[in-house]
């Protein structure tokens, strides 16, 4: 008689079966087009909660089982202050799909919410800083993270409407601040309606946003810049379904002869520089 899978089985299942074209398949495609992994590598893996982070930490755990390039993964929860409900659901997730999570606490949400000038960017700044210092700490030379390819055309778009600038969010790069260490991105080529699906379909429920300040303001996180956009994509893409493919697919072919200015390792260039040369 054939027995019933457990919840992290059928989670695993679904993803190299059900979904190998969605999700075991872009992760592969991400994987050896952007190099991310290299044989010796020590990779800590950022569970933050949600969907994404948790979906990834199945997938680091599926790929060092069959990967022909040895690697080694730790699995870390940052706690910037979550709230108990939100602290169990974690651990209880982690429990459920066998993710040998290990969490350590840090004041982040109280620094945070103490600073009226930009408390989301301090909040992001320093889960960073924590995360990479703890990851070194144990030995890592990579932390991973779970931003998704919605996140990656997202932030494009937010960068030219709202920064005034043409800046893509980058599969992989070395930290400026903690020598020797890299942060890469595995999910870079799955979208978020194919997580959500692999989400329900093993009917797991994973937290939502946790963060203290939009917790406190009356329109939470529905009126912020990236709802915006997602937005918007949502009304672009019942007019044409490869929209965001095609802004994806931009950001890999960047044409600089047509650009009046550019920046390259933080210097700003112009057109000029070489206009009298052609």
């Amino acid at each position: 008689m054939k027995r019933d899978l457990e919840p992290f089985e059928k989670a695993e299942r679904s993803i190299v079966k059900k979904y190998r074209r969605e999700l075991w398949g872009p992760f592969i495609a991400a994987l050896k087009r952007y190099r991310l992994i290299e044989s010796g590598d020590r990779i800590a893996v950022c569970i933050s909660g949600g969907k994404d982070s948790m979906l990834l930490a199945k997938l680091m755990q599926l790929l060092v089982r069959v990967s022909d390039v040895p690697f080694q993964l730790k699995f870390i929860v940052m706690d910037p202050g979550y709230n108990r409900p939100n602290r169990l659901r974690i651990e209880e997730n982690a429990e459920l799909l066998h993710i040998p999570a290990v969490i350590f606490e840090t004041d982040i949400f109280d620094v945070a919410n103490k600073t009226e000038k930009n408390p989301c960017y301090l909040c992001a700044r320093m889960r960073r800083g924590y995360l990479y210092r703890y990851a070194q700490d144990m030995g890592c030379n990579k932390i991973a993270l779970g931003h998704h390819f919605n996140d990656v055309v997202e932030t494009t778009l937010l960068g030219m409407f709202y920064g005034g600038q043409l800046q893509a969010m980058m599969p992989k790069l070395h930290s400026k601040n903690f020598p020797g260490m890299e942060l890469i991105r595995p999910m870079y080529c799955i979208r978020e309606e194919d997580i959500l699906a692999w989400k329900r379909y093993n009917n797991l429920e994973f937290i939502q946003c946790a963060c203290r300040f939009t917790e406190n303001t009356a329109s939470g996180i529905g009126e912020s810049k990236r709802q915006e956009i997602k937005g918007l994509l949502a009304r672009l893409r019942q007019q044409d379904p490869d929209i965001e493919k095609r802004i994806f697919n931009s950001i890999h072919s960047v044409c600089l002869d047509t650009f009046p200015g550019y920046k390259l390792g933080g210097e700003e260039h112009s057109f000029l520089e070489s206009y009298s040369e052609k």
